[in-house]
């Protein structure tokens, strides 16, 4: 069955309040046993939060726009006072148990699902702006409406759609099993705090492949997040083919990290002009194992130092506790393969006690350091955690500490002349086993 939005009343000049119609238009498809809920192209409809639901394709024809609603109110679907602001920046404090207040678009308890189409979805930013300076838009309350808020969903399919100008996290994908997420584009803001691309969380079997991304956080980031622990790790994920461009973590694991992330392969794939390339973050209980990243380009540079985690690293395992007294969790059985990068920082495998990180291999790493920015480089960033915020400076290529069975295998590293005034020492190793590089020399 296929529901024409227009045929609900919905009127598409993009100033009408859509919400309505839009949301018959689904109820009414679902109602008849599933189908097809179209969008017209050539028409901006304006919506506030709208609710999906089982056996049903969101169809957003090309040229047609999907705009949030200009109007706080209408992202609300729970009960309860208006959001209260936030007392302090959210790069100093965003602590989330992964269950948001307002929402755009939401599913929960659904089968067959799918939003495909070559249009637009808008998540009308400006609406959720706080402070902004000239490196950072704050957002006005913490957590704000995510564009896609998907919980429990089985058998999910998102193809071909861009999602611009997200707010906050662009898909969470809560406890959804069976996922397919293919050819979309993700360009958000590159100031807007907090717009994550794809977030998987407490996610089995996805794959993400052939996607654009590029947003002022981390444009694919695993998270085991505590309000979803009834649904499991996140196991068996795939991302390939994937262009990425991000003011944090290009790939991130974490840094809400209760549970377990296991079996997840990332290849194919190039990231440029970010802050950080690949980042393991773990700062809860969990672990990270079994985990291939293979055939990578990344292009790092120092952004603004205080604003956006991370300090240009092409590759950031960490894992240190979020606060005093917390368990933490660790990070075994990882595999670096293939990888070419040239970056303003190096590598960093920072574990901040004995015996948390283990069986990580870099084999067939090239790093090149390279002068990019007029920041000052050599540090590393270790929020969130209740110790030090960062590293003393050192610029070295390398900076391990309390790592076992680190191997380096057919690596090299150059530095170009400027860095190579800054160096401190190639590699800096603190309480580290394994094959390690060499202390003097440019190669392994």
């Amino acid at each position: 069955m296929d529901c024409n939005v227009l045929d609900f009343g919905a009127v598409g000049n993009g100033e009408t309040n859509d919400t309505a119609a839009i949301q018959a238009a689904v109820d009414a498809c679902c109602a008849a046993g599933g189908g097809r809920v179209v969008l017209p192209g050539g028409r901006v409809f304006r919506s506030g939060a709208l609710v999906l639901r089982s056996h049903l394709e969101l169809h957003l024809e090309m040229g047609a726009v999907l705009m949030g609603s200009g109007r706080l109110e209408d992202y609300r679907l729970s009960d309860g006072g208006p959001p209260e602001k936030m007392t302090v920046p959210s790069y100093e404090n965003c602590e989330y148990a992964g269950a948001p207040t307002h929402f755009f678009l939401c599913a929960r308890d659904c089968e067959d699902l799918a939003i495909t189409g070559l249009g637009r979805i808008d998540g009308n930013e400006e609406l959720f702006y706080g402070e902004a300076t000239a490196w950072h838009i704050e957002g006005s309350f913490y957590p704000r409406a995510p564009m896609l808020f998907l919980e429990n969903v089985s058998r999910l399919t998102i193809r071909d759609v861009t999602l611009s100008r997200s707010a906050f996290w662009t898909v969470h994908m809560a406890g959804c099993r069976d996922v397919l997420i293919d050819g979309i584009r993700i360009l958000n803001n590159l100031k807007m705090a907090n717009c994550d691309g794809i977030d998987p969380d407490h996610c089995r079997n996805v794959r993400i492949a052939n996607c654009h991304i590029q947003c002022a956080d981390d444009c694919i980031v695993f998270k085991n997040t505590a309000a979803a622990m009834d649904y499991g790790p996140c196991e068996n994920i795939t991302v390939t083919g994937c262009t990425l461009i991000s003011t944090s973590a290009a790939i991130k694991f974490g840094s809400e990290s209760e549970d377990a992330f296991r079996n997840i392969v990332v290849e194919n794939c190039a990231i440029s002009r970010s802050n950080r390339g690949i980042s393991l973050q773990i700062r809860d209980g969990g672990c990270v194992e079994n985990v291939l990243f293979h055939n990578i380009t990344i292009d790092t540079r120092l952004f603004h130092p205080d604003v956006y985690w991370g300090c240009a690293e092409p590759i950031a395992v960490t894992v240190l506790r979020r606060k005093e007294g917390a368990e933490p969790g660790a990070v075994r059985g990882v595999r670096f393969s293939n990888i070419f990068c040239e970056s303003e920082n190096g590598i960093l495998v920072y574990g901040e006690e004995p015996g948390l990180i283990s069986d990580v291999v870099f084999d067939g790493v090239s790093l090149r350091l390279r002068r990019d920015t007029d920041y000052e480089t050599g540090f590393h960033d270790l929020r969130p955690c209740a110790g030090p915020a960062c590293t003393e400076r050192a610029l070295t290529c390398v900076f391990a500490q309390n790592a076992s069975g680190l191997v380096f295998r057919g690596c090299a590293f150059r530095t170009d002349t400027e860095m190579e005034r800054l160096m401190d020492a190639p590699f800096r190793l603190v309480n580290c086993s394994g094959s390690l590089p060499e202390e003097e020399g440019g190669s392994c």
